[in-house]
């Protein structure tokens, strides 16, 4: 069985939060649109929220606005929220036995950010043969600098989606998906 499964898309990610992305609006738009997909067809949806619990954390701090889950996305009863507080989304958490409790083999990721929890996550899919439709569209980063140089988002977004496309995932926009 198919799930939407939905990272960190919390209110620290967008404007006025303490670690805005680049383009977290844009992909929480095609969010939405592949969330009303999955409700429409009556298909499971998990959403992931991370919660920092190491003390030099900036963001995602508990019981904060931040840690929240954008209102534009707010779960559902009948749906699934997975709490984790490391970038893997399976890493301590119950995201595995929800999946074998569901008999769900088959995940269709988006969320924040490219770079950290969802390339982390989508390689761990590998580890439990599960197969995984990552949506590039509905994915935001962040710039990053290493070596006393900025890699800006866009690049950084784009390496990441080129080195899970094939191996670790199949990528594509979110209007190509099917069902």
């Amino acid at each position: 069985m198919r799930a939407l499964l939905i990272i960190d898309v919390q209110n620290d990610y967008f404007g006025g939060g303490k670690s805005e992305l680049h383009n977290s609006m844009g992909a929480l738009q095609n969010i939405e649109k592949v969330l009303m997909m999955f409700r429409q067809r009556n298909l499971p949806v998990i959403h992931v929220q991370h919660i920092n619990n190491r003390e030099e954390a900036t963001f995602f701090m508990p019981n904060t606005d931040g840690v929240m889950i954008h209102k534009n996305l707010t779960p559902l009863e009948s749906e699934f929220l997975v709490i984790k507080h490391t970038p893997n989304s399976f890493f301590e958490t119950n995201l595995l036995d929800i999946l074998k409790n569901n008999n769900i083999n088959d995940l269709v990721i988006c969320g924040m950010m490219s770079h950290m929890c969802i390339d982390t996550t989508t390689r761990a899919c590998k580890d439990f043969d599960i197969k995984v439709t990552l949506l590039h569209d509905a994915c935001a980063t962040k710039n990053l600098s290493f070596n006393g140089k900025i890699i800006p988002a866009e690049t950084v977004h784009n390496t990441f989606m080129a080195s899970l496309n094939g191996t670790f995932a199949n990528v594509i926009k979110t209007q190509l998906i099917s069902f």
